[in-house]
């Protein structure tokens, strides 16, 4: 076993390599030879330091088209089955992660892990506004948290949009392990002018399932969930980081003139937040600058 104290950069860029791509604690223990504490640990640490470092450089964005969604997870037990004792207290039952994708760049610029509330709505667009350079057309489902937030943040610089989903209802809906079939789409106008052609939801919805396939914590159906909501945030925050900074995405390459490879980009490349695809070995390294 592998002591804390001891891990060398390279040996948190091994077990921080394990657990983006979707491995549990235990799993990624068997993997690297690390205690389960020292990985735990690291999570927090590293997690901590992530949302430090994108926090801070997620400023200014160039984004001109958002989508915006929530993703399901739980804490500690599902709902139904949440102690008598912490019945409605946060981290207990079900967690929401709010997530906003540019969809130009798939930089995913913000995020909230919290309750699916308009009190945690309007904190998510008030950090989203934050981060961005200019007016932007922006597109939501159509839960109702999403419009006062988004007046009371944006006003009236914003193209804002909802499309809301029709699912059939035959056979009684969606089964245990597949959702009803889309039949259909609907959309409001809401605030400035927004364009047609950018209504849309695809690319944060595709985001989901790269959440519950890069995150052990969002996997349904096993036991690999988050006991505690703290972790959860941090392994969302790590997510991102590998996400915008060290995972090329093909649909950003630029084609090379001479009909070569081309350029593989990262979100945060594509977005001008950094001139280079990061490797893990500087991922872990953002523990040695705090």
């Amino acid at each position: 076993m592998v002591s804390m104290n001891r891990l060398s950069t390279e040996k948190r860029a091994q077990i921080v390599g394990a657990l983006v791509e979707g491995n549990s604690i235990r799993a990624t223990v068997r993997m690297t030879g690390a205690a389960k504490n020292t990985v735990t640990k690291l999570l927090v640490d590293l997690g901590e330091a992530c949302s430090d470092y994108q926090d801070a450089t997620l400023r200014n964005l160039p984004c001109t088209t958002v989508q915006c969604d929530e993703i399901w997870a739980y804490c500690y037990a599902k709902q139904k089955n949440v102690p008598q004792e912490h019945q409605g207290t946060f981290g207990y039952g079900d967690v929401w992660t709010w997530t906003a994708l540019c969809a130009d760049t798939k930089l995913v610029p913000s995020w909230l892990v919290g309750e699916r509330t308009t009190d945690d709505a309007w904190v998510f667009m008030e950090d989203l506004k934050s981060r961005l350079s200019n007016r932007v057309q922006l597109t939501t489902d159509g839960l109702n948290s999403y419009w006062s937030a988004v007046g009371l943040t944006f006003g009236r610089e914003i193209d804002y949009a909802q499309l809301q989903k029709i699912y059939s209802t035959e056979g009684g809906g969606a089964g245990r392990y597949s959702p009803a079939v889309c039949t259909g789409t609907t959309t409001r106008i809401l605030r400035g002018n927004p364009d047609p052609d950018k209504i849309n939801t695809s690319y944060v919805e595709r985001q989901n399932l790269t959440m519950r396939m890069g995150m052990r914590r969002f996997t349904r159906l096993t036991n690999g969930f988050s006991k505690k909501v703290e972790n959860l945030a941090h392994a969302v925050a790590l997510h991102y980081m590998h996400y915008n900074f060290c995972r090329v995405h093909q649909s950003l390459t630029i084609k090379a003139e001479d009909g070569g490879k081309g350029t593989k980009r990262t979100p945060a490349m594509a977005a001008g937040v950094t001139d280079h695809v990061w490797t893990l070995y500087e991922v872990a390294s953002l523990l040695d600058s705090n």
